[in-house]
């Protein structure tokens, strides 16, 4: 075993806990907590990958600012804990079923289709960091501005919508 295997495996066992952590926590704010440290093992694993730039585009997108606006969100709202809810007699057998349906259908394909398919060359010519960084800061915001600034503002509407959805009137 290698130390990248080792390192790996140790990774991999870290975002499969803090993904399960975040899957069955009863707390809101726990929950995004590890969805936080989920996105740093992926950042690494994006840094073991060498791609250095989305590591940090991982870290600085997702685990700061939608992070931050998530729990700004919960924080507001006050939803930090869950409330019990009644389960229809339909939806444990249903969710066990389709989980048993997952689980052999990623087994099938990770038997058939886990054959490599050819040998990986590498790159012809090696890639100046900079100039790769401004061509796709140029074609984000020349060809992609508009779906950019739309994204934004889903983001926006979702975020007032789900405050104007759990606000309480306030009888005056």
């Amino acid at each position: 075993m290698t130390l990248d295997l080792i390192f790996f495996l140790i990774l991999s066992l870290i975002a499969i806990a803090t993904a399960l952590g975040m899957l069955l926590s009863r707390n809101a704010i726990y929950s995004a907590l590890f969805l936080v440290l989920n996105f740093a093992t992926v950042a690494v694993f994006y840094l073991l990958l060498g791609a250095p730039f989305i590591a940090m585009a991982q870290i600085t997108v997702y685990a700061g600012a939608i992070m931050v606006l998530f729990l700004f969100v919960i924080m507001l709202l006050g939803a930090e804990s869950l409330p019990k809810s009644e389960v229809l007699p339909w939806q444990k057998p249903l969710a066990s079923f389709l989980a048993v349906a997952l689980a052999v259908e990623a087994t099938f394909l990770f038997i058939t289709r886990a054959r490599p398919a050819g040998d990986i060359l590498a790159p012809a010519e090696t890639v100046n960091m900079v100039d790769s960084l401004r061509e796709m800061g140029m074609i984000l915001f020349n060809q992609y501005l508009l779906p950019f600034e739309v994204t934004s503002i889903l983001l926006l509407v979702a975020m007032v919508g789900a405050i104007v959805l759990v606000r309480k009137e306030k009888r005056v």
